[in-house]
């Protein structure tokens, strides 16, 4: 069963240990240390999370992932970014899309955000299924956008719109 629900002082090795396979992180924010450090666990667990929209993805009582949407600013604040990884061993299993399914029910549902959308690079082809599979749409594709580890990627926008 998929839920989500706060990281806590449990999380850390896992966090650790899946945030320091490359597999897991190759189309993620340089943001996350690499190596991943149980120092930067514990940041995260206790700083770097907080908040409602940020959540652990858990499957059958284990820490497998991660799903949050951050808010955007002034005039964009009615809009939110969603962002996401799995654990490597548990992909292609439908655990991702049920996150993304709660998260969207929740954030329009309790929040005063309407459009969802998600920034995915050019070479993510599952990520991009994914959210087509989720109900997401295709807006854009801003070339040459995103630039991580000396190597240019097409930035491919997806977005929904709460009913």
């Amino acid at each position: 069963m998929v839920s989500l629900r706060n990281f806590t002082e449990d999380d850390k090795d896992r966090l650790t240990s899946i945030l320091n396979n490359e597999s897991v992180t190759e189309f993620l924010s340089t943001k996350i240390p690499s190596p991943y450090t149980p120092e930067d666990a514990d940041w995260w667990i206790n700083e770097g999370s907080k908040g409602d929209l940020i959540k652990a993805i858990s499957f059958n009582g284990i820490l497998v992932g991660c799903i949050g949407v951050n808010r955007g600013d002034f005039e964009y604040e009615k809009s939110g970014e969603i962002g996401y990884w799995l654990a490597q061993e548990y992909w292609r299993k439908g655990i991702t899309r049920s996150a993304i399914q709660q998260m969207t029910e929740f954030v329009f549902s309790n929040t005063d955000i309407v459009r969802l959308f998600a920034a995915v690079f050019s070479d993510n082809k599952p990520s991009m299924a994914l959210l087509l599979k989720s109900g997401f749409s295709q807006e854009a594709v801003l070339k040459k956008a995103i630039f991580k580890n000396g190597v240019f990627f097409d930035n491919h926008i997806f977005a929904k719109l709460a009913i």
